[in-house]
C-alpha cells in the first residue's frame, strides 16, 4: 500500500474508551455523553483508525487476565457492533483504506494483567491485540514504569516478555516506560530489528514532563523506525497556564528538528484523561485540529502526521494476514 498522495481519514494512537466502559456498564459506545471517543465523535471528527487501550484501572484492584478479556469483549460488543471492525492485519488495513472505512485496533496498556504468563500473551495476539505497553506508571513483574522512585529497567522475565512480543509481532509501546527501560529495550529491538513507539508522550524540552520523550530518545526512536504519538494531556504540552491547540505546536517544530518528521502521529489519550486542550476536547474536534494545521503548514506535511506515518508503519509492522484461531 503505497501511501503517498493517499487520502484517508485521521489515525490516532491511544484512547482509554474501554477502560470507561469497564468501569461503567451503563455507558454505552454509540453516543455517550461520558466518552471523549465515540462512534458520533470519531465521524464527527474525521478518524478512520482508532487504537484503543486495554488499561486495568487500579480501581478494580490486581490487575488479572480476567479485565484483558472483558475489554476485548467489551471492544466486540460496543465497538465493533457500531461499524468499527477490529483490523490486525496489513490484508485487513489495506482493505479498510481502500473501502474507505473505519476500524479500530488493540492495544494493552502495562503488561501486569497478564499475570506474569506468556501464555496469556498469547492469547491476547490470537485474540487481536498488536501494541503493548510495558507498564503504566509504577512498576510491574516486567518492567519499571516512568513514576517509579528506584529508577529500574526490565526483570528477566520482563525481558522474555520482549522476545515472545518481537517472535509474535506485537509492536511494543514506551510510553510509560522508565529511562533505563526504554534503553535495554532500544538494545534489545536494535538486535532484533524491531521498532517500537511512543503512543502517547511529547517532548521534554519542551514541556518538562517526566512522561515525555527526551531528545536521546526521540533520535532513538527515529533511527529505529519507530513512531512518536503528539497527546494532547494538558501538562505534557505546557507546563502552566491554559493550554490551547497552537501550544501543540512546539512539540512538533523540536521533534522535526530532531528529525522526526516522518514518523509523527498522534495518540490524543482521551478519555484517559479528566482536563483537555482548549478547543480539544474530544476526538469530534479533530477535524479543528486539522484546519489549525493547514493554517502553519502544506497539506502533504499535515497529512504526514493524521494519517499517512502511521499507515506506512502499520502497513510493514503488523502481521501479513490474519490469524485463524
Amino acid at each position: 500500500m503505497d501511501v503517498k498522495g493517499l487520502k484517508f481519514g485521521i489515525v490516532d494512537f491511544h484512547c482509554d474508551a474501554l477502560s470507561k466502559l469497564h468501569q461503567d456498564p451503563s455507558i454505552h459506545f454509540s453516543d455517550d455523553q461520558k466518552l471523549d471517543v465515540s462512534a458520533f465523535k470519531l465521524k464527527q471528527g474525521g478518524i478512520k483508525l482508532q487504537c484503543f487501550a486495554i488499561f486495568v484501572s487500579e480501581r478494580l484492584g490486581q490487575g488479572r487476565i480476567g479485565h484483558i478479556l472483558e475489554q476485548i469483549r467489551l471492544f466486540r460488543t460496543e465497538v465493533e457492533a457500531c461499524g468499527l471492525p477490529l483490523v490486525t492485519s496489513r490484508q485487513q488495513l489495506a482493505a479498510l483504506v481502500a473501502s474507505g472505512g473505519s476500524g479500530g485496533l488493540l492495544s494493552l496498556e502495562g503488561a501486569d494483567a497478564l499475570e506474569g504468563n506468556l501464555s496469556y500473551l498469547r492469547c491476547c495476539y490470537d485474540l487481536g491485540v498488536r501494541f503493548l505497553g510495558i507498564t503504566w506508571n509504577h512498576a510491574n513483574w516486567a518492567a519499571d514504569g516512568i513514576m517509579e522512585s528506584r529508577g529500574g529497567g526490565f526483570t528477566q522475565k520482563g525481558k522474555e516478555l520482549v522476545q515472545a512480543c518481537h517472535e509474535l509481532g506485537i509492536i511494543l509501546d514506551v510510553s510509560h516506560l522508565s529511562p533505563k527501560g526504554f534503553w535495554e529495550l532500544t538494545e534489545l529491538a536494535e538486535t532484533a530489528g524491531k521498532p517500537f513507539i511512543a503512543s502517547h508522550s511529547n517532548s521534554f524540552s519542551v514541556c518538562n514532563h517526566p512522561r515525555n520523550l527526551s531528545d536521546e530518545q526521540i533520535r532513538a526512536i527515529v533511527r529505529l523506525g519507530g513512531r512518536i504519538g503528539i497527546t494532547f494531556v494538558p501538562y505534557f504540552v505546557k507546563s502552566e497556564g491554559p493550554v490551547k491547540m497552537t501550544d501543540l505546536l512546539p512539540h512538533l517544530e523540536y521533534m522535526c528538528s530532531l528529525g522526526a518528521e516522518n514518523h509523527l502521529v498522534f495518540g490524543s489519550d482521551f478519555d484517559g484523561i479528566d482536563h483537555h486542550i482548549a478547543g480539544l476536547e474530544n476526538a469530534a474536534k479533530y477535524s479543528d485540529l486539522r484546519e489549525m494545521l493547514l493554517k502553519y503548514y502544506s497539506g502533504a506535511l499535515a497529512d504526514k502526521w493524521l494519517y499517512q506515518n502511521a499507515l506506512k508503519f502499520l502497513q510493514t509492522q503488523i502481521p501479513a494476514t490474519k490469524k485463524t484461531l
